[in-house]
């Protein structure tokens, strides 16, 4: 793991609460504007980033995500880019940051300079949405080989041969996704986070981070109570769209971020 991630997962565990880890698009709402936007929540109290690469064909995404992506793509942004800011985040907030991104990015750079791309950036590690466990061994050791980590997912939906074969891989963390489907803002929080938390503890002490569904103070304050970390993606996102500039999306995000890592504390 990522000496970064170990420590801000350490340190959260100690301080009995879970790490806030929000998702922004990189290049969002444009290229030369994107970093301000991080070191807004960094002030605002996130302990670390999911930076988004956008892609045209994200399979995971909602539409608000979707929409963001497509937003940056057209301001310039892209992989070259999208790395560009993630050195520049991890630089001006010292804070962990994982990229996100798809295979056929990777796959286009090739998985070698991928990886010495993020790390020489100063990333944590790498979210590939689209790529299964039974896939991830070459990603896997590019990654390990410099320190960086590979996120993998479990959901509700997983096996239990399944779910050894992710904790087998030692990934940094295990994204456990809250509800299946898309990215995107749900009504309730999740009912299946706390038995999903309980079957990884059953076979490794992994931390599982919380994703996909969490948009409320109050959805990511249930799942702040069993997770590890916490990721709030689109309810960021769409502040970030719907702003009538970068300042007052930054006075927005400054709000809503402030409110999601004060339910971070556990009882």
């Amino acid at each position: 793991m990522s000496e970064k991630l170990a420590e801000l997962f350490r340190r959260c565990r100690d301080e009995k609460r879970s790490a806030l880890l929000p998702y922004m698009t990189a290049g969002l709402p444009t290229p030369a504007d994107s970093v301000s936007l991080f070191t807004t929540m960094a002030e605002a109290g996130a302990d670390g980033f999911e930076v988004g690469i956008p892609y045209a064909d994200p399979l995971m995404d909602g539409p608000v995500i979707q929409a963001a992506g497509e937003r940056a793509l057209s301001a310039g942004s892209g992989v070259e880019v999208g790395l560009d800011i993630l050195r520049a985040v991890v630089e001006s907030t010292g804070k962990p940051a994982v990229v996100m991104t798809y295979v056929n990015p990777v796959l286009r750079m090739g998985v070698e300079s991928f990886a010495d791309r993020v790390a020489a950036a100063g990333g944590s590690g790498v979210i590939i949405a689209d790529l299964p466990v039974d896939e991830a061994g070459e990603f896997a050791g590019a990654f390990r080989s410099r320190g960086l980590g590979l996120v993998l997912f479990v959901a509700p939906t997983t096996t239990d041969a399944r779910l050894k074969r992710v904790l087998a891989a030692e990934p940094p963390f295990v994204y456990g996704i809250a509800d299946l489907g898309v990215t995107g803002a749900r009504a309730a929080a999740s009912t299946h986070i706390a038995a999903l938390v309980a079957r990884v503890r059953q076979q490794s002490e992994v931390p599982v981070v919380a994703g996909v569904g969490i948009s409320t103070p109050e959805q990511a304050q249930a799942a702040a109570s069993v997770a590890d970390g916490v990721i709030v993606g689109t309810a960021l996102v769409r502040r970030v769209i719907d702003a009538a500039d970068t300042v007052a999306a930054a006075d927005s995000l400054r709000t809503a971020v402030e409110s999601f890592a004060a339910v971070m504390r556990r009882n």
